[in-house]
């Protein structure tokens, strides 16, 4: 199998196309949040790579463009954006916002209830697909 840098273009087309495979067969996701996510230090391209997170839609969709209205900004290392939404790791994100490693502009409270939510099955292999196409 393939596998492809985080947030890397290719990544991107491989994990909308597994994305799109299990929409509307999960659970909703009832917390809702928009987050704009600016992941800096990234490896490729120009260092820094603009995206969003969001679970309005009752799914979580992470995808590359800021949205407008949104409730947080939160500006994050690459390392540990792929250890939060890739590795599923809430340990590396707690840490480094310990660390002042991540800036959040906006509602915190959002971005905490957020990581309390569980996979359901469907959600879970999904992550578990998109987390062995990524290097």
């Amino acid at each position: 199998m393939a596998t492809y840098l985080f947030l890397s273009d290719d990544w991107l087309d491989e994990a909308r196309a597994i994305r799109a495979e299990y929409e509307g067969l999960g659970g909703s996701i009832e917390h809702s949040v928009r987050m704009n996510l600016v992941v800096v230090e990234v490896p490729f391209g120009e260092g820094s790579v603009h995206a969003h997170v969001d679970t309005s839609t009752g799914e979580l969709v992470l995808d590359v463009g800021h949205i407008d209205p949104v409730d947080l900004k939160v500006t994050i290392g690459y390392d540990i954006a792929r250890a939060l939404l890739v590795e599923g790791n809430p340990q590396a994100g707690l840490q480094a916002f310990m660390q002042g490693k991540i800036k959040v502009e906006g509602d915190i409270a959002k971005l905490m209830v957020l990581q309390t939510v569980s996979p359901d099955p469907s959600a879970a292999e999904m992550a578990a697909r998109i987390q062995a196409i990524t290097e």
